[in-house]
């Protein structure tokens, strides 16, 4: 059987979601697509799946041009994105449907690809692509109570989740229609903490804005702020996922000073807790971190994928990377005289 990508229109993607779609990420709906193409003047990609003509799946993505070359990524490094690609069910051959991703770059005039794949298995190649791993963490919530869910921690992980909640750490969720103080709030902690190791966030605060008002009104996002018997607001999450299927963690902060009072233990439980009573199956920690152990999740790595036309585009990308990771340092004070 031969496997082609068919180029469709995007409001043909179904809009939701994990019912028909288990496996289906957050990465592939029509509202983070929608994301992705403010936050990085990209065009959005959607293409069927056809096997033998038959139409079996999904592809998303989008096109964005880097310098003089135009790119297809699927998600592409930067774009605070994790798994998107192919959604077809697991009797289509996986390795060949992705194999079947450059004909669509090519037609889409992109001589390089990227693309995540959270099914792939890690001894499975895909012929004409290079892969690497991105670690992480996961843990299946669904239907779970909470005592089995603390059961699942380290022992640490069940001592700090209760001991945050003697302290008197509360966790409430913020509606994501009303979100200007939560984001002011989360800025300020995320910027404090890169600069506690002398980098500056990878992303500007617009992004997390234009995040909330693409998924707010879907229900897909949750917002999270944390805060002291006092009042003080110490730690915020943005957590993003899909009932029946898999939740992230996006980004988490803290106030430096009130860390030992351990709000980010007891903001990970609510989102824990909040995300199961929504239907989601696997929670996904966002990346590597030991600390993320203790949460009870297991080791997971994010297959990442690229194909490049010309050998002289590899060379090129990590040649960027390497640029994009350097302006991430703040520039030294200029001397007063």
């Amino acid at each position: 059987m031969t496997i082609e990508l068919e180029p469709a229109p995007i409001d043909e993607l179904p809009a939701d979601h994990a019912t028909d779609w288990p496996n289906r990420t957050i990465g592939q709906t029509p509202a983070w697509l929608a994301f992705v193409a403010e936050s990085q003047g990209a065009r959005p990609v959607v293409a069927r799946v056809l096997d033998a003509g038959r139409p079996v799946g999904w592809f998303t993505g989008a096109t964005v041009r880097r310098g003089p070359i135009r790119q297809l990524g699927s998600p592409l490094p930067g774009w605070t994105t994790a798994a998107m690609g192919l959604l077809v069910p697991p009797d289509v051959d996986r390795v060949a449907a992705i194999a079947a991703v450059p004909d669509l770059a090519r037609s889409l005039g992109c001589p390089h690809v990227e693309l995540a794949d959270r099914e792939l298995e890690t001894d499975v190649e895909v012929p004409g692509f290079r892969r690497s791993w991105l670690p992480g963490y996961q843990l299946a919530i669904g239907g779970r109570a909470d005592e089995d869910l603390l059961a699942a921690m380290t022992t640490s992980g069940r001592r700090d989740v209760r001991r945050a909640l003697r302290n008197g750490i509360e966790v409430d969720a913020v509606d994501p229609q009303e979100p200007d103080a939560f984001l002011a709030e989360h800025r300020h902690q995320l910027e404090a903490a890169f600069a506690k190791r002398g980098l500056r966030p990878t992303y500007g605060a617009s992004r997390t804005a234009s995040l909330v008002r693409h998924l707010g009104p879907t229900g897909h996002l949750l917002l999270l702020r944390a805060t002291t018997p006092e009042g003080q607001v110490a730690a915020t999450g943005i957590f993003v996922g899909l009932p029946g299927g898999t939740v992230e963690l996006w980004a988490a902060a803290s106030e430096r000073a009130l860390q030992p009072l351990l709000p980010n233990e007891a903001l990970m439980w609510a989102a824990l807790r909040w995300w199961r009573d929504a239907g989601a199956a696997t929670f996904d920690f966002g990346g590597g971190g030991s600390y993320k152990r203790k949460y009870g999740g297991a080791e997971h790595r994010l297959a990442r994928l690229r194909w490049s036309r010309w050998s002289s585009l590899e060379a090129g990308r990590r040649a960027a990377l390497a640029v994009r990771r350097s302006v991430r340092r703040p520039h030294p004070p200029t001397p007063r005289n």
